[in-house]
């Protein structure tokens, strides 16, 4: 069943400056499935459309978002609103790593907004005082520069892992090979080191095949990936052709 919208939190762009920026930010997004937007006074207006290419496919999250001239605005529907920062910026409020606020985030009542200041300087005070709850992130104290997109994905991951989000489908992997298809790799190999010598001295012969059979079990090869490595064994096998032919 799809998740109602209204449950989603809005992800609220603070005077972003590039467009770019707020493309890769859509993109972040929607990749884990969140699509309300909101921009406060964008730099260089909106729409812009330096987005769209950013967005690389995420169409709906610009197309839907809505502009707003200040952050009060922004948020005046949402009853919990979090600031993202590195600093506190002398507000004192509570403080909660994305993690643990994406925990909280589902569970609260009314519409929930997370904000992102602008590319350049971050969130003013005058922003974070309208948070109940400031987010940071554990980061590198002598390098804490995340891009506008980083940090929206940051949190949209964390937010991800508590909402009803399919797995992507993979790549159907074939079963292990039935048991007589790797001895016959096995013994195939085997016929060939052997007059090489490989299995010399005799005493560690049988040592020896026990550990070419272990590296050779391990992969778990699948049907197809055996019958690769017995043409190569075969193609190894063959006298080489004479250039003239």
């Amino acid at each position: 069943m799809a998740e109602a919208e209204d449950s989603q939190p809005v992800i609220v762009l603070v005077r972003p400056q590039l467009g770019e920026n707020i493309g890769k930010a859509a993109r972040a997004m929607l990749n884990f499935g969140l699509t309300e937007m909101r921009l406060v006074s964008p730099r260089d207006g909106w729409p812009n459309p330096s987005a769209g290419p950013a967005a690389a496919g995420a169409d709906v999250v610009l197309e839907r978002a809505r502009v707003f001239e200040t952050t009060a605005e922004a948020v005046a529907d949402c009853a919990h609103v979090y600031a993202t920062t590195v600093r506190k910026r002398g507000v004192t409020k509570p403080v909660q790593t994305p993690e643990q606020a994406a925990r909280d985030i589902p569970q609260l009542p009314g519409r929930s907004a997370v904000l992102f200041g602008p590319e350049r300087s971050g969130l003013e005070t005058e922003d974070v005082a309208l948070a109940r709850t400031i987010i940071t992130a554990p980061i590198n104290p002598d390098f804490g520069s995340l891009n506008l997109a980083q940090a929206v994905i940051l949190v949209a991951y964390e937010l991800s892992k508590h909402r009803d989000l399919a797995v992507p489908t993979q790549e159907e992997l074939l079963p292990p090979a039935p048991q007589d298809e790797l001895d016959g790799l096995i013994a195939h190999l085997e016929r060939m080191l052997e007059p090489k010598g490989y299995f010399l001295p005799e005493t560690r012969a049988e040592a020896t095949r026990r550990t070419l059979r272990g590296v050779l079990t391990k992969p778990g090869w699948n049907h197809l990936e055996v019958r690769t490595l017995r043409g190569v064994l075969s193609s190894l096998e063959r006298k080489p052709r004479d250039a003239t032919d």
